[in-house]
């Protein structure tokens, strides 16, 4: 397909759905009905809450902070998209079943007709995958978003695993670096419970990219080719608790946004680091996970930065709760609403004054 120029001048090499333009009296929150994984039972043989997607959304309309109205709808991502980062030898092996279950760790997935697999667990997926790039897209318009899922950090181009089959948050990256202009540099903040080994080899030898990544040193993956990308690596041991993590979080992430001023944060807010998770093996309270996340935001705030925040991880029922609770918090403290789409930064300024002439969105939305 030849190259087409979009409408920030830069050189795009095919046709998305992904970047539609959003109302003004949306929220930079974008879920479908479409993320949650449900197929006779067999999303029960993983830990994950294939369902906690929704849940969150839930809440959040329980306590009136959102209505349908007002969420910006997940887009799945095509083929032509999954191939700005994915090699088409990759897309080929999901084809075929045995490649699917191991990735998901859902063995009985192997006996399965892959048509079955693509519509009952990847296209939730690519949706969820579609939703982070469409929110990275909305981070920089609005200064801030969420994709209540997404967070898909141990897959890269190449590879999947670790329940992740897309590789969510290369994508959206390399999107913004190809599609929206004044968008030259990314920091990604990593602080699920297990290392993002996915996006560490996508942008091993990418300068733009600065990539800070905090975990439990014991457990999966433990990929040492890929910490190599690691521009500020904190891991931690087995059981580490509220007053330590916060403390690291806190300290590291200030460090990380003096260092390199990026063009946006990418946040992967994992809570696997939950106190019981089976997978995470670290004792973080569900307040010291709702603080976490006021530090990052705060963090970016008061630089002016756009954030985008994907949830990744998380092997309890209630950590939907938690991510909830979270986002209103955030809400609670100014960090995001109506009333903070004004955080962008002045190199964002001029450029979302543009898009809103001409997306018909209202100045005060900057």
């Amino acid at each position: 397909m030849s190259k087409k120029e979009d409408s920030g001048g830069k050189k795009c090499s095919h046709h998305t759905e992904l970047y539609a333009e959003v109302p003004a009296s949306c929220l930079p929150i974008v879920y479908s009905p479409e993320y949650n994984i449900t197929f006779m039972g067999l999303e029960k043989l993983h830990p994950f809450d294939a369902g906690k997607w929704g849940k969150v959304i839930r809440f959040l309309k329980e306590e009136q902070f959102i209505t349908d109205e007002i969420i910006v709808l997940a887009r799945e991502a095509s083929e032509a998209d999954l191939l700005v980062v994915h090699t088409a030898r990759y897309l080929n092996r999901l084809k075929w079943s045995l490649v699917v279950a191991t990735i998901t760790e859902i063995p009985p997935l192997l006996f399965l007709p892959n048509f079955l697999v693509q519509r009952k667990v990847l296209r939730p997926l690519r949706t969820q995958t579609g939703g982070t790039i469409m929110a990275g897209k909305l981070a920089i318009d609005r200064g801030w978003a969420i994709n209540v899922g997404g967070g898909f950090h141990h897959c890269s181009s190449d590879k999947g695993g670790g329940f992740c089959a897309y590789a969510d948050i290369t994508l959206a990256i390399k999107f913004l670096f190809e599609r929206v202009e004044g968008v030259a540099s990314a920091t990604i903040i990593d602080l699920d419970a297990h290392q993002g080994n996915g996006h560490e080899r996508d942008f091993l030898e990418d300068r733009r990219v600065y990539i800070m990544d905090v975990y439990n040193r014991h457990i999966y993956p433990g990929d040492g080719y890929a910490k190599r990308a690691i521009k500020r690596k904190v891991e931690l041991d087995w059981g580490t608790e509220d007053s330590e993590y916060l403390q690291k979080v806190d300290l590291h992430s200030e460090g990380a946004l003096n260092e390199a001023r990026p063009d946006i944060i990418i946040y992967n807010a994992g809570t696997d680091i939950l106190d019981g998770d089976p997978l995470g093996g670290l004792a973080i309270s569900p307040q010291g996970i709702i603080k976490r996340d006021e530090i990052i935001f705060r963090a970016a705030r008061r630089r002016g930065i756009p954030i985008l925040m994907v949830t990744s991880g998380g092997y309890q029922k209630k950590t939907a709760r938690i991510i909830a609770d979270s986002i209103l918090n955030l809400h609670r403290q100014g960090l995001i609403g109506e009333e903070a789409l004004d955080v962008a930064g002045p190199s964002h300024v001029s450029l979302m004054m543009s898009k809103s002439v001409s997306s018909g969105a209202t100045l005060a939305a900057i």
